[in-house]
């Protein structure tokens, strides 16, 4: 388990010493072995003393002799890893420099008191009555065993019988604890070191899986549950949440409306759902939002959701609670909810982007400010003493500051502890920590497309501080199939196959040229076809936006003349890109343009496909100084000069807008927030495309135009 900077502890995470402080660390090699004066007994016991900076006298330890009581009280500091640099001063006058930081701490802490006022005693030795009370306050141990000795007295006697009952020690004989004899050194480090075993863990650790932006690939679910079960066999009390965006981007999602995803989540035991921007994409079907609610419905656990209000959209009437609830319904939202995992009370809330209504179909349905509600969803879970609290976010990692993401969230909002997220299918392989004031908040987030399951361990201290965490993505792909799990999905997966192979409706007049060799180094009708279904659907939600670009190593294959299959389409477009709109200046749309042709004439899979713009360029010029003329396409169908100060709204996928083929000017812009992410998947919009006509004959038209004579085309790239 990683722990945070501000932590010097390492977390024992196997079974077998979960009972062992984060503190101790005994050496590989004996140091106890080059002394001659450590019986077997104590071997154990002297390696960790000396591992905690005790000292022999050369070739002995000492074990048989006095231990003064300004060398136990550093060493029993050391081990309780006390704070011995800002601790009040004791007040006693006769501690060494060397010392007195670990006096002041085990003073300051109620361990230790002096002979006096202004005496602790530093030279005498201590006694094991005095040990029995410094361990049981140091380590609070519990337990009240009783016991035979007539030397202990009431001063001693709560001390005496913890330190029996955790098995720490028997007393010098049957009826003599020897209260007042001095201690040995090896008696301390069996003392201490029994102590450090015995010591109540007062830390807990919370346990997660989590999913998000699986978008109704339904056909890894197989995969997905042997992962599960395989992570609840070991940790039978993990929480399994997801962070929004199961509805939209498959053929799946498009016959079963999410209800095939529901039924293995429910059969899967997930503990909680937030919603994503997908979640309401069928809001403006005629039957609004009746599939989300027959979702929420049916679903056997709670959906989270702290900025997000149903109350005005009639279907969510009985499903809507909007509070934080610590007996949760399933098939309801709240939000937030209490979850108790091994006796301890868990906060969760929910967040969606609040761009949400801007890229997706929310009717009456109403976001509000995400740091707002963060905030009060806290606030509410503190008011009722719960200090471990979960933020189940379909913000974005690193998306848009201008609406909202995850390390904002973290940066702003004080006591979220963890933050699962969705949305920029974003692979954190490693969890991201954020550090704010006195509050560190662990963010986690699994990618896309059901490839892989999150898992994260946390450790919480005692005032629900996160001191440790271990978070690792399992690759999903990798596993076998969950026999009852396939056998469950074959009726969704025989049913889909069935529809690949239909016909959509729409004739192909002549091949669509996907060629690999052709899409990646010119101008192509089916790269025209792709491009302007691209912006047809960009315009719908941003109908400022004017040109449209999309990778050539995107198009995979040609589609036939003739009846075009949706079999046909998934082959030509299988990535499941989905749908960005930069807002980039003219002379950012040239620069991408001469980073499309750099390469050219060789084949390139970062060779641009457009609508809205014609270009011409020459490929003998050197790379950088190539285009010649870009024009983009008016209102009226008229083709004038790109403006290089006009700013223009540019559709392409997100891999492309991210900066994917090294398309680092539009990283640039994806990262000043100039990019919307409306999420319309590559092919679904392709598809949409296709039948709003009954035959399609695209042609090459002049968009792209190489000037220098055309060399014969190479292939580079994947």
């Amino acid at each position: 388990m990683a722990y945070l900077s501000k932590v010097s502890r390492k977390f024992i995470a196997t079974a077998a010493t979960a009972a062992i402080t984060a503190s101790i660390a005994v050496p590989a090699a004996s140091a106890a072995a080059k002394f001659t004066d450590v019986p077997p007994h104590y071997q154990d016991a002297v390696d960790f003393l000396v591992s905690k900076g005790a000292n022999g006298y050369t070739t002995t330890f000492g074990t048989h002799q006095t231990i003064k009581r300004v060398d136990a009280a550093v060493l029993l500091a050391n081990v309780l890893g006390l704070d011995t640099k800002n601790a009040p001063a004791s007040g006693f006058k006769d501690v060494p420099a060397r010392a007195q930081g670990a006096v002041n701490a085990l003073k300051a802490a109620g361990i230790i008191s002096g002979k006096t006022a202004t005496a602790f005693g530093t030279n005498s030795p201590v006694t094991r009555g005095e040990l029995a009370i410094w361990l049981q306050k140091g380590f609070k141990l519990e337990g009240s065993a009783e016991h035979a000795f007539t030397d202990v007295n009431a001063r001693y006697d709560a001390a005496v019988k913890a330190m029996v009952a955790n098995n720490i020690t028997n007393g010098v004989n049957k009826t003599k604890f020897g209260v007042n004899q001095p201690a040995k050194r090896g008696d301390f480090a069996i003392f201490l070191y029994k102590a450090s075993l015995a010591q109540k863990d007062e830390d807990f650790k919370l346990s997660i899986m989590h999913t998000n932006d699986t978008h109704s690939h339904t056909e890894k679910i197989a995969k997905r549950a042997t992962a599960i079960k395989e992570v609840r066999s070991q940790k039978p009390d993990a929480l399994l949440l997801d962070a929004g965006d199961v509805f939209s981007g498959t053929l799946y999602f498009n016959e079963f409306q999410g209800q095939q995803d529901l039924e293995f989540m429910n059969y899967l035991g997930y503990d909680a759902m937030t919603f994503g921007n997908h979640e309401f994409d069928l809001g403006s079907s005629s039957d609004g939002h009746k599939g989300l609610a027959d979702f929420v419905k049916k679903a056997e656990f709670p959906f989270v959701s702290a900025n997000v209000d149903f109350s005005k959209d009639s279907l969510f009437n009985g499903l809507y609670q909007g509070t934080i609830s610590s007996s949760p319904k399933d098939g309801n939202i709240y939000n937030g909810i209490v979850k108790e995992v091994d006796g301890e009370k868990i906060g969760i809330f929910g967040l969606t982007t609040e761009e949400t209504p801007t890229i997706s179909s929310t009717g009456k349905i109403e976001f509000s400010n995400y740091l707002e509600q963060a905030e009060n969803a806290v606030d509410a879970f503190e008011k009722q003493g719960i200090n471990k609290i979960i933020a189940l976010t379909h913000l974005g990692y690193d998306d848009s500051i201008a609406f909202d993401n995850d390390l904002e969230l973290a940066k702003k909002v004080e006591g979220i502890d963890v933050i699962v997220g969705g949305h920029t299918h974003t692979v954190l392989k490693a969890p991201t920590v954020v550090e704010a004031g006195n509050e560190s908040t662990v963010i986690v987030q699994t990618g896309e497309y059901s490839n892989s399951l999150g898992t994260l361990d946390v450790e919480f201290d005692e005032n629900g501080k996160v001191i440790g965490h271990a978070g690792e993505l399992i690759d999903i792909t990798k596993k076998a199939d969950d026999p009852a799990v396939l056998e469950m999905l074959k009726p969704y997966s025989d049913k889909i196959a069935a529809l690949q192979s239909q016909s959509i409706g729409v004739e192909a007049k002549a091949v669509l040229d996907g060629v690999r060799e052709n899409v990646r180094a010119k101008e192509t009708n089916l790269g025209n076809l792709i491009t302007d279904g691209m912006l047809a659907k960009a315009k719908t939600v941003n109908p400022d936006t004017v040109i449209a670009v999309t990778n050539g190593g995107g198009i995979r294959a040609s589609i036939e003349a003739g009846d075009i299959t949706l079999g046909e389409i998934l082959t030509t477009m299988p990535f499941g890109n989905t749908l960005g709109i930069m807002n980039l200046k003219g002379s950012e749309v040239k620069a991408a343009l001469e980073h499309s042709v750099s390469q050219a004439p060789a084949a390139s899979g970062g060779f641009l496909q457009v609508s809205g713009l014609t270009f011409t360029y020459d490929s003998s010029k050197p790379a950088g100084q190539r285009v010649l003329e870009v024009k983009v396409k008016g209102a009226d169908g008229s083709f004038a000069p790109i403006n290089d100060e006009t700013s223009y709204f540019v559709a392409t996928n997100t891999f492309t807008a991210k900066g994917g083929d090294g398309y680092e000017v539009f990283k640039k812009a994806y990262e000043e927030g100039r990019v919307s992410e409306p999420g319309y998947v590559d092919y679904e919009m392709f598809r949409d495309y296709l039948k709003t006509q009954t035959t399609v004959d695209p042609k090459v038209e002049g968009r792209i135009i190489d000037v220098a004579a055309a060399a014969p085309v190479t292939v580079t790239g994947n």
